[in-house]
């Protein structure tokens, strides 16, 4: 099959999505398996106001190539063309994509914020509706820029504006705030058109954090700012000319839920009140919208010991439930959504301060109804007050998220680690809303920063989401540097401006998210403008924000959180696990300096690259003098310390790294396999293992079933990652600790063990250009497949055992402009693109199961792996 361009796209923006950046930087990816393919040279054509300029470059160059032409001004559209010529001299056919660009600076904007009258700042705020009637004399180009205080809905001539959920999303609203810009040229007649939007108060205004949490975070008003032009010039503005009221919805929170009056109608309008404009500098984001997605019916109406009636819809999810047909009578209807069922009833507990409630009053219309400015985390949801017998048919759950592309995946011949992977990639759905969050259900559901950074690298397959987490990163960054004096938050955007000692405090992990996370999307993504629009909080974090001893380590004295939900520590205190905080800490400090040395030499820093490689050789001296004894033991005995220790390199010998391999395999052994790691450890303790020649003993961890364990959950019969190994207890008992989430995605993490190790791929350069095909089988696994969208094109690695194991069949799949080393048994080979398949001799693992060490004289009883 020839080489094509399957598309062209502008940045990290989703295609069509305008972009808020005047020379956006092009990439194209490729389709196509023509046998080691290169690219030798492009040609561009871009045509806007008429008149077509045309580049030729040769350049190998396919991702984030430079913009050729003037920068874009505000509103401008143009058309890009783009052809490629190989090395063989074939070029392909021309490909087209549109740019378009949003409203670039502030003087742009001549709309102004309005809103209703003023609501008490200390309780839940009922939604607004805001409408203006204006004329279009005739059809032309139509656009809508708009963005709330809150949440919004728009709508004109009574069709809905675009399909975005939730906009326009939670940033760190003063300092960015998003806007989005629809094309609503089909939407407009000639002549009278009415817009009405409905506003609610989201994350602006709404009720944030734990406890009770605070509300009217960043104002107490929700706000409208809109402003609708038609070929450049603008025929509706939210100005004092607008009208607004409320209606049937009644109240509409995020933790809450939702409360609507079918049988109330829209109050008397009234002129609106303008307010102030947004503090936030106003952006058009990369990051793609909040979407439906999916929907999913029910499977099951279960009645409850007590005689509740619950749907349960098969999956844990993040959404809403859509009524299906009309229901007539009177009364209310409650829905209360919940993750799982304790003991045949509703699990509620875990929701702490979260009433996850909708309700709707019976009288008006029902079909078709939708929550509008709520979501919650579930798979059940208790219906009380419905008339009748409820059925399988009447709701149906539909799935939101941030919907970036899908890009990874995985499968093999274990069914149970087939159903852990579905497992991280639905947690993963659940918590991208916006922003990474920690859990989507109870009263929490922020950004924070310790889960992200260990999940970013398997983030990074299994989506696109390089626009989401660089606009995060950019709010990373403002929190810091202004509110965190230094230090990152603990979460993001922060929700504690009025208590930054507290809730800014100088943590490893969390605040390692500084440097380590944008060096993990330039390896993932090959922008290293992640780097340079990072490299101040970058340095900031290791300059300034960590609190050091004399020696350049951390402070003992500085509280860590370390290996953060260790399974060995109590439920109430989940930093006091085994592993001392602050080795921890160090560990990490020593790799986010190697880190920043890198970017440093990345980003043409020589000096600092070089002045944080020698920091980070005094820091690696300081570990040894102060954690390694003089036989090579670590001062912290456990799983832990010796991942951390092994996966950063920080023995001095291969001697010493073999020594510390030896002593995890035996304390893995001596847990039976079990995992006995947290939030530090676990996403890289399978990796350690295989690094350091221990790849049976990783399998077997992988495909232990007793708790603590990856298919400990899903034996259990969860859909998605917990946050702790034994969220729920083997009796059907949710743990008694407060923080439980069935939801979760940092121990999802193992994912990337899966891509690596089982399936095989792994990038060796920045970006995918050059990358590892080396799948390693083991364990009961006879074959598996593992795939990922690069920026180029689909990369896989397929393999397969003979029934009598003893060959291995590969099927390689490289995309066109990149290189592959593919290692088999026997075998090393570097081949370009196209489909290479290969059969080499294979010996089993003799070994296999590792036996666990089982001490005498104790009623301990050895487990078969799964």
């Amino acid at each position: 099959m020839p080489v094509t361009l399957e598309r062209v796209t502008f940045e990290h923006y989703e295609p069509g999505q305008p972009v808020g950046i005047a020379c956006p930087r092009l990439s194209w990816r490729f389709s196509g398996s023509t046998k080691d393919w290169r690219q030798k040279s492009y040609d561009l054509r871009i045509t806007r106001d008429g008149k077509t300029e045309r580049v030729h470059v040769d350049s190998g160059e396919s991702v984030l190539v430079t913009w050729p032409s003037a920068g874009l001004r505000s509103r401008e559209q143009a058309t890009v063309e783009v052809s490629v010529t190989g090395v063989d001299g074939v070029t392909t056919p021309w490909v087209t994509a549109k740019v378009e660009a949003a409203l670039l600076g502030r003087d742009d904007w001549s709309a102004k914020v309005v809103t209703g009258a003023e609501q008490a700042a200390d309780e839940a705020k009922t939604p607004i509706f805001l409408r203006k009637h204006f004329s279009v004399p005739q059809g032309g180009s139509a656009r809508l820029y708009i963005t709330a205080l809150g949440l919004y809905e728009a709508e004109i001539n009574g069709h809905r504006v675009g399909d975005h959920v939730l906009a326009p999303g939670w940033q760190s609203y003063n300092y960015r705030h998003s806007f989005q810009t629809f094309d609503v040229s089909e939407l407009l007649n000639p002549g009278e058109n009415e817009i009405t939007v409905t506003a609610g108060e989201g994350w602006y205004a709404g009720r944030l954090g734990w406890a009770g949490g605070k509300r009217s975070i960043y104002g107490s008003r929700i706000g409208l700012l809109a402003q609708l032009e038609v070929d450049g010039a603008v025929v509706a503005q939210t100005d004092e000319t607008w009208e607004w009221t409320t209606g049937p919805l009644i109240t509409s929170e995020l933790y809450d839920g939702e409360h609507v009056d079918t049988t109330k109608p829209p109050g008397r309008w009234s002129a609106v009140n303008v307010i102030d404009f947004p503090k936030g500098a106003l952006i058009s984001p990369q990051a793609p919208p909040m979407r439906r997605t999916q929907e999913l019916p029910a499977v099951e109406i279960i009645t409850t010991p007590s005689g509740k009636t619950v749907v349960d819809f098969g999956q844990n999810l993040v959404g809403w439930l859509r009524w299906n047909k009309q229901v007539d009578g009177s009364g209310t209807v409650t829905i209360r959504h919940a993750e799982v069922m304790e003991h045949g009833e509703l699990g509620v507990r875990p929701l702490r301060v979260c009433k996850a409630t909708d309700t709707l009053v019976l009288g008006g219309e029902t079909k078709g109804h939708e929550p509008k400015f709520t979501f919650h985390g579930f798979r059940y949801a208790q219906i009380d007050g419905y008339p009748g017998k409820v059925q399988l048919v009447d709701f149906t759950a539909i799935v939101v998220h941030t919907d970036f592309e899908r890009t990874g995946t995985f499968d093999s011949s274990h069914e149970l680690v087939n159903k852990l992977y579905s497992n991280v990639c639905w947690g993963m759905r659940g918590n991208f809303l916006s922003v990474p969050t920690d859990c989507p259900q109870r009263d929490e559901r922020l950004g924070w920063t310790g889960d992200l950074e260990a999940f970013a690298p398997t983030a990074s397959f299994l989506y696109d989401v390089s626009g989401t987490l660089a606009e995060w990163l950019h709010d990373v960054a403002f929190e810091q540097l202004d509110f965190g004096k230094g230090v990152p938050p603990v979460v993001v955007p922060s929700i504690f401006a009025d208590r930054a000692a507290t809730f800014s405090p100088s943590f490893a992990i969390w605040g390692d998210v500084a440097a380590i996370t944008p060096y993990d999307l330039f390896r993932a993504f090959g922008d290293d403008k992640f780097l340079s629009d990072q490299y101040e909080s970058m340095t900031t974090w290791l300059d300034k924000g960590v609190r050091r001893a004399k020696t350049g380590l951390w402070d003992p004295e500085n509280f860590q959180l370390g290996d953060w939900l260790d399974p060995k520590a109590p439920p109430d205190s989940p930093a006091a696990g085994q592993t001392n905080t602050i080795l921890t800490a160090d560990v990490f400090l020593i790799h986010s300096t190697r880190v920043l040395a890198r970017a440093s030499e990345q980003l043409g820093k020589s000096d600092a690259a070089q002045r944080y490689s020698a920091d980070a050789e005094r820091l690696l001296d300081a570990f040894h003098r102060e954690y390694v004894t003089p036989n090579s033991r670590l001062m912290s005995d456990s799983q832990c310390a010796y991942v951390l220790a092994l996966w950063f390199d920080l023995a001095k010998d291969a001697e010493q790294a073999a020594i510390w391999a030896d002593r995890l395999e035996t304390l893995v052994r001596a847990e039976g396999f079990k995992v006995s790691t947290g939030f530090a450890g676990t996403p890289l303790i399978l990796g350690a293992l295989e690094k350091h020649g221990k790849l049976p003993v990783a399998y077997r961890m992988l495909q232990e079933g007793k708790c603590p364990s990856w298919l400990y959950p899903v034996t259990m019969g969860a859909t998605t990652m917990w946050e702790r190994w034994d969220s729920m207890l083997p009796n059907g008992d949710i743990n008694p600790g407060e923080m439980t989430s069935f939801n979760h995605y940092a121990f999802g993490s193992v994912a990337a063990f899966l891509h690596s190790v089982i399936g095989g791929l792994s990038a060796i350069e920045p970006g995918w250009k050059h990358f590892l095909v080396r799948p390693q089988p083991g364990g009961s696994f006879t074959h598996a497949s593992v795939s990922i969208k690069t920026p180029y094109g689909p990369a896989s690695s397929q393999w397969e055992l003979s029934e009598a194991q003893d060959k291995l069949k590969a099927v390689v799949v490289v995309p066109p402009n990149t290189t592959a080393q593919v290692v088999l048994p026997g075998l090393e080979q570097v081949v370009g693109s196209g489909e290479w398949v290969f059969e080499v001799d294979w010996h089993k693992d003799a070994s296999w199961p590792p036996k666990a060490l089982i001490p005498p004289f104790t009623q301990v009883v050895g487990t078969d792996p799964l």
